[in-house]
């Protein structure tokens, strides 16, 4: 893949550009809110904890990689998450929050891990007040959600942390596995590593249990619950059935633990190929995009494409592209994904990415109504750099 084909590396930091200049609209007093599918504000004074440590996150790898308009966006996330979302009495932070303040005052793992995210990426990025941030969110997020016993993290917590839910959730700690992999870049703590490869090796044995479909959903002892929200299959983060854009975010985030680690630990490659090869093979290769859910035995559920499942079987493609070079179809499959990316979701007339498309590759909205942040199409964007990105000589990852 060479020049300005889509993809190449250049063509990704052009990409980059325009997500930021698109993403830069959401910024309002108190941190980021949730665009329409044309840039506009959906929601001004209603502010989620995931967007906002997510767009912060954003701002933050924009900064450090000098692209331009990124430096104030990413010290006013920062800000917002040290202010307004943050509880001052009782620690954490709260997942939606108003002008008057917290609307949902529950303190969940999954938006605390881009939490930690985020306050990692402002400190590799040199931004004001990040260390501040990193150190509050780490110390928040062992002392509440990690749990030593079972080697994963607990789910929710009320406000004041005296009731915990007994739901837990593969999708949070996949995000702790990205957050504690980012903390140990910055903190040299290997603490970090030890925790996301203590959450990997378990969830590939449940994988591995499953046919290479990942249960997402389980009891307060770890039991999977398979059938858990089969009356609620469009649910945007608790979904029934298997995820294969979480399958092939797994495979990506294995690979890095498995090369982050000292011992030699080859079931967490061969883990992380056989969650891709079903995810493949459950969504007839990708040709036509990939549906959001399959039951258990492959059979789509919810059938519409979501971009960010895209997004991730690119980085998955490419990070296995680099683990295992003597394997082609890894490439081959970065670039016809990428392809089907640049026809399908890049909206060049609206900006950004659509989110969704109907199975017959039109946006449309059953579950994500605009688009509410640019997180895994930036990614998309800046971290490829094993091949075929590596043989052009850059990448945007430093």
């Amino acid at each position: 893949m060479t020049g300005d084909a889509v993809g190449s590396t250049s063509w990704r930091r052009a990409e980059a550009e325009r997500l930021l200049r698109f993403a830069a609209g959401a910024a309002v007093e108190g941190g980021f809110g949730w665009l329409d599918d044309d840039g506009a504000l959906l929601t001004a004074d209603r502010r989620e904890l995931w967007i906002n440590a997510r767009m912060t996150y954003v701002f933050s790898e924009a900064q450090r990689r000098g692209l331009p308009g990124a430096d104030d966006l990413a010290r006013h996330g920062v800000r917002a998450l040290l202010t307004g979302f943050r509880d001052p009495l009782h620690g954490g932070w709260f997942r939606v929050v108003d002008d008057q303040g917290p609307v949902d005052a529950t303190k969940a793992c999954y938006e605390h891990a881009f939490v930690v995210l985020a306050g990692s990426a402002a400190v590799r990025a040199g931004v004001d007040e990040g260390d501040d941030l990193l150190a509050s969110a780490l110390e928040v997020h062992a002392s509440r959600f990690w749990d030593d016993a079972a080697g994963r993290c607990v789910e929710e917590w009320s406000r004041d942390w005296t009731a915990l839910d007994p739901y837990r959730g593969a999708n949070s700690n996949m995000h702790t596995v990205e957050a504690y992999l980012a903390a140990a870049h910055v903190t040299r703590d290997d603490v970090w590593v030890d925790r996301a490869a203590s959450i990997s090796r378990a969830m590939a044995q449940v994988a591995r249990a499953h046919g290479w479909r990942l249960v997402e959903h389980f009891d307060s002892a770890w039991t999977p619950l398979p059938d858990y929200h089969h009356d609620r299959p469009r649910d945007r983060f608790r979904p029934f059935g298997a995820t294969p854009g979480h399958a092939f975010e797994w495979a990506r985030l294995l690979t890095e633990v498995s090369d982050a680690t000292d011992a030699e630990d080859p079931a967490l490659l061969e883990t992380a190929v056989a969650l891709f090869d079903r995810a493949v093979a459950d969504t007839d290769g990708g040709a036509d995009g990939f549906c959001y859910t399959t039951d258990w035995t492959g059979r789509a559920v919810v059938a519409e494409r979501f971009h960010w499942v895209v997004c991730e079987a690119i980085l998955a493609a490419d990070a296995l592209s680099a683990a295992v070079p003597d394997d082609p179809r890894f490439a081959a499959h970065y670039d016809e994904w990428w392809r089907f990316a640049g026809e399908h979701l890049v909206d060049r007339d609206r900006g950004s990415w659509w989110h969704e498309l109907s199975p017959d590759l039109v946006p449309s909205a059953t579950t994500w109504r605009g688009k509410p942040d640019v997180y895994h199409a930036f990614n998309a964007c800046v971290l490829p750099g094993g091949a075929p990105a590596a043989a052009e000589g850059t990448t945007l990852t430093d």
